[in-house]
């Protein structure tokens, strides 16, 4: 297949994207979930007319005049007694204002008398009252279907009473590692082997964009025993990630296990750097990536195309996120026929300095940056100064 620009191969896997399933469950339990229903207000917010000060309970076209006292009303006790001419109530933070007040006065500008009375002593007063149903009236939506459940909106479910939610699915993401060369990360390398180290990486990767991961071992340099494990792993995942064995050596052949597994190879170049030899097929049961075996091209290009595809999946309304910093120094490169990806760090005055970076093997380079910067295709030169969108990782 020819080699496809990064936009292209974009849209091609946002297009693929099916939806993922929904489920209800307990709101305590859906901290960074999906929403996937609107969640609906059973009453109007603030129940009720609500003091939002300590303070005294009146008219305010009698505030300057001598009051008497008639009760005083804690939060969760509702006030008895309804005011009269030159009469207020002592009211907490948070109770229901009585009957015949308009206004609020704070404690701090009163002035209690000899006689018992009390007086507002200030120049000014807010009313001090939210009035019933201002923040949220009964039947209103509070939250609605795409956004990742925060904190704060647990609060929200807990104040209108949505105590069950409707969420998607975590999408199931199987994880294999392809090549004789690897050891699990337990074990010692022997002469020419080395850890895995991207099966991990990707698994967290995978549970940080709200998918579930699932690790199906290393496919060693077999071609039968790297399909089964891949048809498996099409059979019980939703998207299957193989890292290894896409690029043009004599053991490389997963687009192959992958036609044979009943995938449909729809790229297996693209022009972007790390990551070339990635490959995205269609499975009726499982969309498949193949991604190079190098750790910086596997975690670049689950970052640009699978986990925008999770979040897709889910209905997840999701932006990476991303800065606009200057350029501490210039940065250039020899050949602009792929836009490239430069892993980066934020320094102390604002600015983004590449990082020390030996290529797509080079994992250690990815701990020290703070985001990854695009250089598009035919350009070889970014200038110091020059504004450049920092994508933050």
């Amino acid at each position: 297949m020819e080699m496809i620009r990064f936009e292209k191969a974009y849209e091609i896997v946002m297009n693929s994207s099916f939806p993922a399933e929904n489920e209800i469950i307990y709101y305590t339990n859906s901290l960074n979930r999906i929403l996937a229903g609107d969640v609906i207000s059973d009453i109007d917010m603030p129940p009720f007319n609500k003091s939002s000060v300590d303070g005294f309970a009146c008219l305010k076209s009698e505030l300057g005049e001598e009051m008497e006292i008639i009760e005083t009303v804690p939060a969760g006790t509702p006030p008895v007694k309804t005011l009269g001419k030159l009469q207020c109530t002592r009211i907490m933070t948070g109770a229901v204002v009585p009957s015949g007040a308009d206004c609020i006065f704070m404690v701090e500008d009163s002035e209690i008398l000899s006689s018992g009375k009390v007086r507002f002593k200030g120049s000014f007063t807010k009313e001090n009252i939210a009035i019933k149903g201002e923040d949220v009236k009964k039947g209103d939506i509070v939250l609605r279907p795409g956004k990742q459940i925060k904190p704060q909106d647990i609060a929200v479910m807990a104040s209108v009473g949505c105590i069950e939610v409707k969420v998607s699915c975590r999408p199931r993401v199987a994880v294999i590692s392809s090549g004789d060369e690897l050891v699990e990360p337990h074990e010692y390398p022997g002469l020419s082997q080395i850890r895995n180290s991207n099966a991990f990486q990707l698994m967290a990767q995978a549970e940080r964009s709200g998918a579930l991961g699932e690790y199906y071992g290393i496919a060693r340099d077999d071609e039968e025993k790297t399909f089964k494990i891949v048809e498996k792993a099409i059979s019980e995942c939703d998207i299957v990630l193989i890292s290894g064995g896409v690029s043009m050596g004599d053991f490389d052949f997963v687009p192959s296990v992958l036609e044979r597994a009943g995938t449909k190879i729809l790229f297996t170049r693209v022009a972007v750097q790390p990551g070339k030899p990635t490959t995205f097929g269609v499975h009726q049961k499982a969309l498949v990536f193949g991604l190079p075996g190098n750790p910086v091209s596997s975690f670049i290009q689950f970052e640009l195309l699978v986990r925008p595809l999770i979040c897709k999946m889910m209905g997840h309304q999701w932006q990476p996120a991303t800065m606009q910093l200057p350029m501490k120094d210039s940065f250039s490169r020899l050949f602009a026929d792929r836009m490239a990806w430069v892993p980066v760090r934020i320094t102390g005055d604002r600015c983004v300095s590449t990082v020390e970076y030996h290529g797509s093997a080079h994992i250690f380079s990815l701990h020290e940056a703070d985001g990854i910067i695009s250089v598009p295709v035919d350009i070889k030169m970014i200038e110091k100064g020059q504004i450049v969108d920092l994508r933050l990782l």
